[in-house]
């Protein structure tokens, strides 16, 4: 393969983390991982020669124009989670960035968005640009403005499901620092059943399929938005697996209505976000076409409930 010159936003995240391991690693691509504090970039950037930190913010994107036109792929995993500046980065200054690649030079953008703005059938879903957090509605907002743009035919774009990643040496995603948490309650959480599903997909196996897309771009007729995940889960299977792992039994289960989950709402006043009330009555986070490192034929880091208890460092049950 022929070495191309690859821009990393967000190089010290959780998913950037994953990301430019795997680059430096494992390829010998020309790489520029920007960064707003280096000190946060716990990969080894001195492995090997062609690796580049740019401490940089995505605010002032500007700074980097003249790099810009020279970059044959860009991976974009910068984003904004929350606050003042929501918008301005994860639309504007992604656009701005966007736009200050070369269509003529640049091969590829792989883009990252979040599959929350997608529903069943993955296509856009309208309560995400109008009841989601600003993380999300920033996220669907971006999604919508990528057409009009001239780098537009070289966008791929990527919806992670629920994240799942981070160790010694890298962030935790939101969903793995919760799961000491679900652990703790299991004893509880047994007896219940819940009517929902999704998928998840670790930051690995998110690094492999990005490295299999820098050298195998899709071709005209293939898909450019694709979405992360394994294959979906029931809550009830998640619950059984958990159990299974840790060897709780299960000797009964109380099915937790949505009725009842709005009287618990109702009576302890719990304060709930529009986003939130919404994905409690939508239930089924899932998607059509998912695809993960087995789609081309590759091996999955962790692909179940088990995985990602072992990965997570949580210990199981020894009979």
């Amino acid at each position: 393969m022929s070495q191309k010159r690859i821009l990393v936003t967000g190089a010290s995240g959780c998913i950037g983390h994953y990301i430019s391991e795997a680059l430096i690693q494992e390829t010998e691509h020309e790489l520029y991982l920007l960064v707003r504090n280096p000190k946060k970039l716990q990969v080894d950037t001195q492995a090997r020669p062609g690796v580049t930190v740019l401490q940089g913010d995505m605010q002032e994107i500007g700074q980097f124009a003249d790099l810009l036109k020279t970059i044959d792929v860009a991976v974009l995993t910068a984003t904004a989670w929350g606050g003042g500046a929501t918008f301005d980065i994860n639309v504007h200054k992604t656009h701005e960035l966007l736009n200050l690649l070369d269509p003529n030079r640049c091969e590829q953008v792989i883009y990252f968005s979040t599959a929350s703005v997608l529903d069943r059938n993955n296509q856009p879903l309208k309560e995400a640009g109008e009841l989601g957090t600003d993380y999300i509605r920033s996220k669907y907002d971006c999604l919508h403005k990528i057409p009009g743009l001239a780098i537009a035919p070289k966008v791929t774009t990527v919806f992670p499901t629920l994240v799942v990643g981070g160790d010694s040496n890298k962030p935790y995603s939101h969903v793995t620092s919760g799961i000491p948490e679900v652990t703790k309650y299991i004893d509880l959480i047994r007896y219940l059943k819940a009517d929902g599903s999704f998928h998840f997909i670790h930051g690995r196996d998110i690094a492999s399929v990005v490295r299999y897309l820098i050298d195998n771009p899709p071709k005209e007729d293939e898909p450019r938005s694709l979405v992360l995940g394994q294959a979906q889960l029931t809550v009830n299977q998640a619950i059984e697996e958990v159990c299974a792992y840790l060897g709780k039994k299960i000797f009964f289960r109380i099915p937790l209505s949505l009725s009842l989950a709005n009287l618990i709402i109702v009576l302890f006043r719990i304060e709930m976000a529009a986003w939130d009330r919404f994905s409690m009555n939508y239930r089924h986070f899932t998607y059509q076409n998912f695809i993960n490192p087995g789609s081309f034929g590759l091996p999955n880091y962790c692909a179940t409930v088990s995985d990602v208890l072992k990965i997570s460092g949580v210990k199981p049950f020894i009979k």
